[in-house]
């Protein structure tokens, strides 16, 4: 998530878009609380719950990012496990697993290097996946920055995944990659979710370039090569489409594919973003909240979150698997708004069989480390815990 226009970026959300052991009264609750029940709506899907995580998240060349804050230790893997979640999602930026290094040559990627991996990055990336399964993980595998598109621009394109033939063979390239690594690894373990968070932009290297929905057809098109390039492979490998829209509009042309839905859990925009400086220009400028409440003119409720996710009731009962791979709140919204958000939006969620992934585990949307200035954090091995986020996720 990196700046870009403020009016686009809200007008997307509201669409969209162990060495350590961990405290036995936290793995009790996580036991009796992180509830598996299937209510009357089958979602095709299983609700998976947990997090992502940001190791390969930038584009910059994995040697720059090994020794990085993002990277997910055993113990985080640990952790979330221990604490009753079974879900790590993990968006990848592509050039991160290339030898092309944009910071050492300082020049555009061309169409022939988006081809020529780096064997070091693809078996760190493969390392995480089998850490995570060995935690008892399942883990989405995710194109966050994709041949030719990435909703956040940021870094040269050679091309543009929803126009060109030759970006959308680059894209089922990569997809033949990874299907073939991980052949030999269960469905129950490992998915695949394509491409995240589709928008539509005429240039898709300038940040602040007009966005639109990616017309339902060309995305059919594309999602189904991809589709057919991978069960050509691992035949029962679940695969995953993000929503339109920048992830947050259920996309009915994909029914009848063997393709399961991701929403987003980022409604509305100003209470999960708030004061984010990648939204604000200003961020002392951003509106007062309220939850439930009235924002800039407009009330707000659980009821308004019922509403929203309708379309994705909708898909669920058409037999479309969904689930919510990102969602969650900016540490600068108040925490007692946090809170009541949060809940309501979870209980949602769960009313619909969905699962969800917050978007980080240790960082400004998480359960540790997040830099909240109002929470009364517990010490967890040298980390701050939030300890009332973890509550509250551990009863959906």
């Amino acid at each position: 998530m990196e700046t870009q226009n403020r009016r686009d970026f809200l007008r997307q959300l509201a669409l969209g878009s162990g060495a350590l052991i961990a405290a036995p009264d936290l793995i009790a609750e996580s036991l009796t609380n992180l509830s598996t029940k299937k209510d009357n709506i089958k979602n095709n899907l299983p609700c998976w719950r947990g997090f992502n995580a940001l190791d390969f998240f930038r584009p910059e060349h994995y040697s720059r990012l090994k020794d990085s804050n993002d990277v997910t230790s055993d113990d985080d893997l640990k952790w979330m496990a221990d604490w009753g979640f079974d879900f790590l999602r993990i968006p990848i930026a592509y050039p991160s697993y290339l030898k092309f290094d944009s910071n050492k040559e300082n020049r555009h990627i061309t169409p022939e290097e988006v081809m020529v991996f780096n064997r070091e990055a693809l078996d760190a990336v493969e390392n995480l996946v089998y850490r995570a399964n060995k935690a008892g993980l399942h883990v989405s595998l995710n194109l966050h920055r994709a041949p030719g598109y990435c909703i956040n621009a940021g870094f040269n394109e050679p091309y543009n995944l929803w126009n060109d033939k030759e970006a959308q063979q680059a894209f089922n390239s990569h997809w033949e990659m990874w299907s073939k690594r991980f052949k030999n690894v269960s469905s129950k373990k490992l998915s695949f979710d394509l491409v995240n968070e589709p928008l539509y932009k005429e240039d898709m290297n300038d940040q602040f370039s007009p966005s639109k929905m990616v017309d339902g057809n060309v995305y059919r098109h594309i999602a189904e090569n991809a589709l057919n390039v991978i069960h050509s492979i691992s035949s029962k490998r679940i695969v995953i489409a993000d929503g339109n829209g920048g992830g947050g509009v259920a996309v009915p042309e994909l029914v009848g594919l063997n393709i399961s839905q991701s929403c987003r859990g980022y409604f509305p925009g100003f209470i999960s973003h708030y004061k984010a400086s990648w939204v604000y220009k200003d961020p002392a400028k951003a509106p007062k909240i309220e939850w439930p409440g009235n924002v800039e003119g407009k009330y707000y409720d659980r009821n308004s979150l019922v509403e929203f996710y309708k379309p994705w009731k909708e898909l669920i009962n058409k037999g479309v698997g969904v689930h919510c791979g990102e969602c969650g709140c900016f540490n600068k919204t108040p925490h007692p708004i946090f809170l009541g958000w949060m809940e309501d939006l979870l209980s949602v969620l769960k009313e619909n069989n969905i699962g969800w992934g917050i978007w980080n585990f240790r960082g400004s949307f998480g359960l540790l480390d997040s830099g909240r200035e109002d929470v009364d954090y517990e010490d967890w091995h040298s980390h701050k815990l939030d300890k009332k986020m973890l509550r509250l996720l551990q009863k959906y």
